[in-house]
């Protein structure tokens, strides 16, 4: 294991400087404010501005609180849902993991670290943290979501870092979660405002030697093309989640209508949740729009990216991963999957070609080989 590590960080520099460059603004790898977080995290981005109002903010620090943002935060204090595939397989190592996931519901990363999870019939239990108070994370110094707990005593932060480092651990075997964990260095860095972030090395890099492993990586450029996509999706494709689905008026108010029926509030409390937060979204979907340099009419964006990736699968193969999906396709199912029963989503449907591979996911997530 510590010869592939090795191996696989040296190989981390060659594949940045042969990697194509992508339309992405303000990475994310940077960021972990309004412009990375997207969906959910608008909501939390917001929720700063609402707290610095003072008492003339009151009632929109009520309405964030009521409402959850796109957090889905439910009225009980601590939501826990526990996640168990349909059998378990007596001997099956994969059980060895007891997992906790702390997340907003709608928050891209959150989605794609699920859509791995699902994908890997890894049962684990759902936290769902307030995306205005955070009281579910306030013992973590580390105060973004997702956040994976292993056993109760090993945290993962950053979507990306989690599941290259579950994927390794289920691949290799060879090294514990912890031991896996040190591959990714966190670092300290400054982002486009001045102002410190938290960045992790080697994210996208599953510490596996391919060659050894080719039912994961089939193709000599199975690795890259992962790595690529993966990091596109963190890059590009969040960003253009907000700006969608907060569009319009009235498509801020749909998504905050779903937001309410799912949090069953009472009527005011709902009232007021669905349409300060829906004002709220729809203001900042405007600037998400100025920041990222989008078209006026965004949906061209999103069909554009979405196209993009359909072609780069080609008409040859089902999935970027060949016949089972890679890490690339389940990122970019995650992100897509939080618009569903949107007009967003509907619309990217009927415009695109993302259908087919998109129906493809659905099956694979719920049928998937052993």
């Amino acid at each position: 294991m510590a010869a592939s590590c090795a191996r696989s960080l040296g190989k981390v520099g060659r594949l940045i400087s042969h990697s194509r460059s992508f339309p992405a603004g303000n990475p994310v790898l940077l960021s972990g404010r309004i412009s990375a977080r997207a969906h959910s995290g608008s909501v939390h981005g917001f929720a700063r501005a609402v707290r610095r109002t003072g008492s003339g903010g009151a009632a929109l620090r009520c309405a964030f609180l009521l409402g959850g943002g796109l957090g889905l935060y439910h009225t009980v204090k601590h939501t826990v849902q526990s996640h168990h595939a349909d059998q378990h397989k007596a001997g099956d190592e994969r059980w060895d993991l007891k997992l906790t996931l702390y997340q907003y519901k709608t928050c891209p990363f959150c989605s794609k670290v699920r859509a791995f999870l699902d994908y890997h019939d890894l049962p684990y239990e759902v936290v769902e943290v307030n995306p205005v108070m955070r009281q579910e994370i306030k013992w973590s110094t580390y105060r973004k979501v997702p956040i994976l707990m292993v056993n109760g005593s090993v945290q993962l932060n950053d979507s990306s870092v989690i599941i290259s480092t579950l994927m390794t651990y289920l691949i290799s075997r060879e090294k514990n979660v912890p031991e896996i964990l040190a591959c990714y260095p966190e670092m300290k860095a400054k982002n486009h405002s001045g102002k410190d972030v938290t960045e992790f090395g080697n994210k996208y890099w599953v510490m596996v030697d391919e060659t050894k492993h080719t039912q994961f990586y089939p193709e000599k450029t199975s690795r890259q093309e992962e790595i690529k996509w993966r990091k596109w999706a963190d890059d590009w494709l969040v960003h253009l989640i907000s700006p969608n689905v907060y569009r319009t008026p009235a498509e801020a108010l749909a998504s905050f209508d779903y937001i309410v029926r799912e949090g069953k509030f009472g009527a005011f409390e709902g009232f007021f949740a669905k349409y300060v937060g829906a004002a709220a979204m729809w203001l900042i979907s405007k600037r998400l729009k100025s920041r990222h340099n989008l078209q006026d009419d965004v949906r061209q964006d999103l069909y554009k990216a979405v196209d993009e990736w359909v072609s780069a699968i080609g008409k040859s193969k089902k999935f970027m991963g060949g016949e089972k999906p890679n890490l690339a396709d389940l990122a970019v199912f995650g992100v897509l999957r939080v618009m569903e029963g949107l007009q967003a989503f509907d619309d990217m449907m009927e415009n695109t070609k993302v259908k087919k591979w998109y129906g493809r996911m659905q099956n694979a997530m719920h049928h998937h080989p052993e």
